[in-house]
């Protein structure tokens, strides 16, 4: 009802200026829907005692006058404005008196002097109340017209989840909520914070421990993201952060539940300490003498012990950072949960995928994906482009890079080796990848997969040294940057006794230098003494586990023997029900039964051409005749050995001797 009368009142508005009357200067009584009343015009009468002024019942303010058209003759007279009612006004011959038309409904026939001027503007009047009426009822559909589109926000939301990756939520959402103090302050949450927090509270049960995390999630593990998460069906999964393992046990990817953690706005108030994670909040500088971190609303947080575990970054390619942007939108990285759900999403509906490189994160997509979409998109077609002969070609020797090659193109990957984008065309909802050969791919989504950088952006602006050579934070053996800053993981560039100064991007060593540095945060003092681990895995049927200096370009010797059941990662999974294979440390082993001629290799052999099966069997990276990396293939659980002979640091008269220590040939 109030909207009807706001109608009414917008359009008595538009009918008083579209022909010019005055609003009314007193209260109408109305009559009808549209306000009917009459009015009647009389000449002024010379004298007080007028009979018409004498008698009518109702006048309206007598100094009101109305100005009288010019008749005929050209003169003009001045009327009293008055209202009457029909019937009880006497007119006395003098006067002429009229009924005024009404310009809204039919007006009686006028007898009035002005007769024709006012029937002519009447009809004007009706044209443009017309138009008027059309017009506000036109705006009106319009708005209500307009009123749906609570739905296509919705549907926004659900595509810019696809196509972006969203701002991370502040949680908490005010850095008032965040502790100005705290004793332990790790910047990054990922495995090197989680690992070192985990240290620190094992030795000061009663810590306070605060993550600053860039990111809008609880510390998680990374490596099953480009593995394990993709073979099984989406919609088998209670939710999309939860996969199973190999062995077919449900994992999820978080370390530890939410209620593990406490709020940061309790933790200066709890008397037990704790760890408090505050995601989505970015530290823009950090003082060391001062030893104060700032946040990027400026909210400063004095520490007394601080760990910088920012982690790395994906690298990308020239011809994809300065490309369009509507050429972008095609194109992304894969790091962490935001791009994984946003690429779990376009797997369903997507027709083709290619994957940029062919190292170790491209090689394990490549086989994921094409997985994934003989369970849920047969459709899809998963390319991997790489400018190398084979997968991972600079850390297997060639032979069993070309081997491996092979084996990812059974699990249906479309193989593109020793070629390089040149350039990048969008056609249609396509993006067009012109080779340097000749050849053109056409995808609707594109996967940049050419390794990491360390996330360094803290160094300059808090006058921290960077590695030239390496990247990362320039520490000592303690994990030290300055005095109570230490940096761990990926970001961290540490020296290493045997090999010199180092920089190591993988899981085993942000666990084990982010536990050396929570250790030192409470006073430990020990130096890094470690040699981490890596592994990946190419499915369920294949992986391989190296450890120290594992480059293509040294010669190399490996022993292999054949495979059973139990060399695989599915089956270690099962034995162990860990899908983190560096937390599996092998206790050695006795040496049993004979062994085949190793096979030995360099850079420049033809020997093997990739179709020998190796099964399992054992790598051996020499420089200067000592054995400076060593890689397990298909061999599980026996990283101490493997740590002990480049322990040992010296030349081996038969490394097939050697090879007995990894147990390989036992049935």
């Amino acid at each position: 009802m109030l909207r009807h009368r706001s109608l009414i009142s917008l359009l008595n508005n538009v009918h008083r200026q579209t022909c010019h009357l005055r609003p009314p200067s007193h209260n109408l009584v109305r009559t009808d829907f549209l306000c009917k009343f009459n009015r009647c015009y009389s000449k002024k009468s010379g004298g007080a005692n007028d009979e018409s002024s004498n008698k009518t019942p109702r006048i309206t303010p007598s100094a009101a006058t109305y100005k009288s058209p010019v008749d005929n003759r050209g003169s003009s007279s001045s009327t009293s404005y008055k209202e009457c009612h029909p019937g009880t006004q006497k007119v006395n011959s003098e006067i002429q008196s009229c009924n005024r038309p009404n310009p809204v409904s039919a007006c009686p026939p006028p007898d009035c002097a002005h007769e024709e001027s006012a029937a002519a503007q009447a009809r004007k009047n009706n044209k443009r109340l017309l138009a008027a009426i059309l017009l506000t009822a036109g705006t009106c559909y319009t708005i209500w017209k307009l009123q749906p589109e609570s739905n296509k926000e919705k549907i926004d939301v659900k595509t810019s989840r696809k196509s972006a990756k969203s701002v991370p939520v502040k949680i908490p959402s005010t850095s008032s909520e965040i502790p100005a103090h705290v004793p332990y302050l790790l910047v990054g949450g990922g495995t090197a914070g989680f690992s070192a927090f985990r240290a620190i509270k094992s030795l000061d049960a009663k810590a306070k421990v605060l993550i600053l995390s860039e990111e809008g999630y609880l510390p998680y593990m990374r490596p099953p993201l480009s593995k394990e998460v993709w073979y099984d069906p989406d919609s088998e999964k209670k939710d999309e952060l939860t996969f199973k393992q190999w062995n077919g046990s449900e994992k999820s990817l978080f370390y530890e539940p939410e209620d593990f953690y406490i709020s940061p706005k309790e933790l200066d108030e709890n008397p037990n300490g704790g760890v408090a994670v505050a995601r989505g909040w970015r530290v823009e500088r950090i003082d060391p003498f001062k030893r104060i971190a700032y946040l990027e609303d400026g909210h400063e947080i004095k520490y007394e012990k601080c760990l910088l575990a920012t982690g790395a970054k994906p690298k990308s390619l020239n011809i994809f950072s300065k490309a369009p942007e509507a050429i972008q939108k095609h194109i992304t990285t894969f790091r962490g949960i935001p791009d994984y759900v946003e690429l779990n999403e376009i797997v369903k509906e997507t027709d083709s995928i290619a994957i940029i490189g062919g190292g170790f994160l491209g090689s394990e997509l490549a086989c994921a994906l094409s997985r994934r979409a003989s369970l849920e998109n047969p459709k899809l077609k998963v390319y991997q482009i790489f400018k190398e002969p084979g997968n991972m070609h600079k850390v297997l020797p060639e032979y069993l890079s070309l081997w491996t090659t092979n084996k990812v193109a059974k699990e249906g990957v479309h193989i593109i080796a020793g070629s390089e984008v040149q350039d990048v065309k969008l056609e249609g909802n396509e993006v067009s990848l012109m080779l340097n050969d000749g050849k053109k791919v056409s995808v609707n989504k594109v996967i940049v997969a050419v390794g990491v950088e360390p996330n360094t952006y803290l160094a300059e602006k808090s006058g921290l040294e960077v590695d030239p050579d390496c990247g990362g934070f320039l520490v000592n053996a303690e994990l030290e940057a300055r005095s109570h800053l230490y940096a761990a993981g990926d970001c961290s560039c540490f020296y290493d006794i045997k090999f010199g100064r180092r920089r190591v991007e993988h899981h085993d060593h942000a666990v084990i230098s982010g536990r050396l540095a929570g250790e030192n945060m409470v006073g430990a003092g020990k130096p890094y003494l470690h040699q981490s681990m890596f592994w990946s895995d190419l499915g369920p049927d294949i992986g391989f586990e190296a450890i120290g200096i594992v480059d293509s370009s040294l010669p190399t010797v490996a022993v292999f023997a054949k495979a059973s059941e139990k060399d695989s990662p599915k089956a270690i999974v099962a034995e162990s029900n860990d899908n983190i294979r560096s937390n599996l440390e092998a206790q050695n082993v006795s040496t049993t039964s004979s062994s085949p001629s190793p096979v030995n290799t360099q850079k420049t052999s033809a020997e093997n051409t990739g179709t020998d099966d190796y099964g399992k069997g054992i790598i051996f990276y020499l420089r200067d005749e000592l054995v400076v990396g060593i890689v397990l293939w298909n061999v599980f659980r026996r990283m101490t050995v493997a740590r002990q002979v480049l322990k040992d640091d010296r030349k081996y008269d038969d490394l097939n001797e050697v090879a007995k220590l990894f147990h390989i040939f036992d049935e």
